[in-house]
């Protein structure tokens, strides 16, 4: 996900418009078993998911959802498919 037309650059994550309604949306998606692991990436640029869907149109359903979606203050940017070959969370690995 990346910042769309609405991300105020001048604010930080916390203090943009609707935060505590996004972070609801978001830790419920968490609790869904949707979304793994996220957070934000580089220099608050945008966020970094990992979810469990079965295709791409699902993830942007779902993602779709987001109230900072709506407000126009992130946009799917990129939805890519990944095999997890390597997994030391749970020490093992299989191809």
């Amino acid at each position: 996900m990346v910042h769309s037309r609405g991300w105020d650059p001048a604010r930080p994550i916390r203090d943009q418009d609707d935060w505590d309604i996004h972070a609801a949306f978001m830790d419920a998606l968490v609790e869904d078993g949707f979304v793994l692991l996220g957070g934000p990436i580089g220099e608050n640029e945008g966020a970094l998911l990992l979810v469990e869907a079965s295709d791409e149109e699902q993830v942007r359903a779902r993602l779709g959802q987001d109230p900072w979606v709506r407000a126009g203050l992130l946009r799917v940017a990129l939805v890519e498919p990944w095999l997890i070959w390597l997994d030391g969370r749970t020490g093992s690995s299989s191809p």
